[in-house]
């Protein structure tokens, strides 16, 4: 369901906390990671680390951060930055939750989705 610019992703509550489900959004189906945090934040990034593509909705979340599967690096789930030494940036999408229901900026997520 859409609603102006927002798109209607799912509820709050299909998403564990510190964790995330996917979706597939925009011609080319690219996944989203819509994550949730312990302290209840929501965020949606590109679903792959700048580093070897690893799928980041299978990694673990420690606070507002996600570590990638794959060679923990450590991403930031506000701003989609490597933390630490590492380097690289995930595009991340503007999300919001309204009556339990998790909304994704459509606006935002297809320019993200064109330039990635």
């Amino acid at each position: 369901m859409m609603t102006g610019d927002w798109i209607d992703v799912g509820a709050l509550g299909e998403i564990p906390l510190r964790g995330a489900r996917t979706i597939k959004m925009g011609a080319g189906g690219e996944e989203i990671a819509i994550f949730h945090t312990s302290g209840g934040k929501v965020y949606a990034l590109v679903n792959r680390c700048p580093h070897k593509q690893g799928p980041l909705s299978q990694g673990i979340v420690h606070g507002d951060a996600v570590a990638c599967p794959l060679h923990n690096w450590r991403i930031s789930l506000a701003t989609g930055e490597a933390l630490g030494e590492d380097e690289g940036c995930v595009p991340t999408i503007p999300v919001r939750v309204d009556a339990g229901r998790v909304l994704i900026s459509r606006i935002a997520m297809l320019t993200t989705l064109a330039a990635a």
